[in-house]
């Protein structure tokens, strides 16, 4: 393999890791200046209906009454 094969292919790959680094940042910086509503933050049905779904299949005789987030 030549040796400008390999230099453009290793340039290429950071350039590659640079580009997505400098995209995250943005994106990290653009959803901390625009945060979500504290409305679209509520309970997720997807997310209850894996709690119940796995509840009924893990113990068939109870239920679920009561769902609390414990926040650290």
């Amino acid at each position: 393999m030549e040796p400008n094969v390999l230099l453009s292919c290793v340039l290429s790959f950071l350039a590659v890791f640079i580009l997505l680094g400098v995209l995250a940042f943005l994106i990290h910086l653009v959803t901390s200046a625009f945060p979500p509503p504290v409305e679209a933050m509520g309970d997720d049905a997807a997310v209850l209906a894996a709690i119940h779904t796995a509840a009924a299949v893990s113990f068939p005789d109870a239920r679920v009454t009561h769902i609390e987030e414990i926040k650290k």
